[in-house]
C-alpha cells in the first residue's frame, strides 16, 4: 500500500496554521512595531532604534521595573523550588493519606494566578501590600505558596531513583542529610534543572497577581512595578504600543540569554545516569 503523506500534512495543518497565525505572525508584527511610534489608532511611524535608546537612557521607571523584577525572580524561584522539593521528599513515603496530602498541596497550583486568589491575598496581607518595604514580599509569598506543579515533578523524579543507592548509602553508615546530599540531589539534578528553567521563565512573566494586588499601578511608590506590568501600562494605558513592543523584545532576549546561561552551567552540576563525569 502506497504511503499518502498528504494525510499527514492535512492533520498537521491546524498546528501549522496556529503557529503561523497566533505565534510567528504576531511576533513578526511586534518586532516591526518595536521600531515605530505606534499608538494603536494611527499609522505606525518608523523611528528606528529610538524606542530602544529611550528605554536605557531616558526612562527611569523602566530601570525600576527591571530591578523589581530581578529581585522577585531571585527571591521567588529558589524559595518556590526549595518548598516544592521539601514537600516532595516528605510525600515520597508510603502512607494511607498520601493521596490526600498530594492533592492538598497541589490544589493552590490549580487555582493559578487567578483574580480571585490575588484579591484574597491582597485582603489577607493588606498591611504588607500598603508598605513599600514588604509589598514585594507578598507577591513572593504568593508565588511560593503555589509550588504544587514543581512539587509533582520532583515527586516523579524521586520515584525514579533506584532504591539500591539508598541501601548502599545506609550500609556505608551515611545519615539522612548525607544521603540526601550525596544520593538524592545528584540523581534528582536533571529534574531540578528542568524546574529551575521553567520557574525562572514563569517568574519573569508574572503579571496577574501584581496587577490585582497593586491595583494595576505597581505601587506603593513603584515597589511592585514588575516589568510586565510596566509593559502593559505603556501599551494599553498610554497607548505607546511601539514602545511596549520594544520592551517585549528586550524581555524575550533577556530570558533567552538567561536560559542559555542556565543550560551552559548545567554541565557542571547536572548528573545523568551513564554520565562518566
Amino acid at each position: 500500500m502506497r504511503e499518502r503523506p498528504g494525510w499527514a500534512y492535512l492533520f498537521l495543518s491546524p498546528w501549522v496554521l496556529g503557529v503561523l497565525l497566533l505565534t510567528l505572525g504576531p511576533m513578526a508584527a511586534s518586532l516591526y512595531l518595536s521600531f515605530t511610534d505606534y499608538d494603536l489608532f494611527s499609522t505606525p511611524n518608523w523611528v528606528g532604534l529610538q524606542n530602544y535608546r529611550n528605554l536605557f537612557t531616558d526612562d527611569e521607571r523602566f530601570l525600576t521595573s527591571v530591578w523589581v523584577t530581578v529581585k522577585y525572580v531571585l527571591l521567588s524561584t529558589p524559595l518556590k523550588l526549595a518548598a516544592a522539593l521539601a514537600v516532595a521528599v516528605l510525600l515520597n513515603r508510603d502512607s494511607m493519606a498520601q493521596g490526600f496530602y498530594r492533592s492538598a498541596f497541589y490544589a493552590p497550583s490549580l487555582l493559578g494566578a487567578s483574580v480571585a486568589v490575588a484579591l484574597s491575598w491582597r485582603v489577607i496581607f493588606n498591611a504588607w501590600v500598603s508598605n513599600p518595604s514588604y509589598s514585594l514580599l507578598t507577591l513572593v509569598a504568593l508565588a511560593v505558596w503555589q509550588f504544587g506543579a514543581p512539587m509533582v515533578i520532583f515527586l516523579a523524579g524521586l520515584k525514579q531513583i533506584p532504591q539500591e543507592l539508598y541501601d548502599a548509602s545506609s550500609v556505608d553508615g551515611a545519615g539522612a542529610w548525607r544521603t540526601f546530599r550525596s544520593v538524592t540531589l545528584p540523581m534528582l539534578s536533571p529534574v531540578i534543572f528542568f524546574n529551575l528553567v521553567l520557574e525562572t521563565i514563569h517568574a519573569f512573566q508574572a503579571f496577574t497577581g501584581v496587577f490585582v494586588i497593586s491595583g494595576g499601578r505597581g505601587g506603593p511608590i513603584d515597589s511592585t512595578l514588575f516589568y510586565t506590568l510596566y509593559l502593559y501600562q505603556k501599551g494599553f494605558t498610554e497607548f505607546r504600543m511601539g514602545y511596549a513592543s520594544a520592551m517585549a523584545w528586550v524581555l524575550v532576549l533577556v530570558v533567552a540569554l538567561i536560559t542559555a546561561v542556565l543550560f551552559r552551567t548545567a554541565r557542571a552540576w547536572v548528573f545523568y545516569i551513564g554520565d562518566e563525569r
